[in-house]
């Protein structure tokens, strides 16, 4: 399931990550809290994979904004990208 996801977002090179945030992105770090708390991108938002679709409007107010989702493997982050671009292509 996470190749598909892979394959149908678009991916941002580490090194692009800070230049993105400062024009444009946010950066929706999906792993646990726990492991957010234990190190993560500064000035990233926290929401949990598990709960990603109940909380992200509470959270990230416009979805058309470029969202940099990340975890420790890419797994997590290619589903949670490609579920908020169905989201988005959906309204």
């Amino acid at each position: 399931m996470a190749d598909a996801a892979r394959a149908r977002v678009a991916e941002a090179a580490p090194a692009d990550v800070a230049a993105l945030m400062a024009e444009v992105a946010i950066a929706l770090d999906i792993r646990d809290p726990d492991e957010h708390a234990a190190g993560h991108i500064p000035g990233s938002l926290n929401i949990s994979r598990g709960k990603l679709e109940m909380n992200v409007e509470g959270k990230i107010a416009d979805l058309d904004t470029v969202i940099l989702c990340y975890c420790n493997a890419n797994n997590r982050g290619a589903l949670s990208a490609a579920s908020l671009q169905a989201r988005t292509q959906l309204a």
